[in-house]
């Protein structure tokens, strides 16, 4: 496997954890930042894929310059502190409070 398909795809997971993150806090808060964080994630992560794609195709300059710029667009910009100071386990399973 080449270098640069596992560090485009790395990528991809990346993205796609942090998205699935947005689309449940949004779930659970309804602040809108997180709803337009999640469909920056959706868009950025297929602009990653599509780079992925011309890595895999053997264009690896191309492919990885194409993966920059869906990390790029994956910036999602200032949030609201949803979760006080709640301990990271208690945040990952669920079971704290939010605003």
């Amino acid at each position: 496997m080449n270098i640069y398909l596992a560090i485009s795809m790395s990528a991809y997971a990346v993205v796609l954890f942090l998205t699935l993150r947005d689309i449940r806090i949004f779930k659970r808060t309804r602040i809108q930042a997180y709803r337009k964080g999640a469909l920056r994630g959706i868009m950025a992560s297929s602009v990653i894929l599509f780079g992925a794609g011309i890595v895999s195709v053997g264009n690896y300059t191309l492919g990885m310059l194409i993966v920059m710029l869906g990390l790029y667009l994956n910036n999602k910009g200032p949030r609201e502190d949803v979760f006080y100071d709640a301990p990271v386990m208690e945040r990952f399973l669920g079971t704290t409070r939010h605003k």
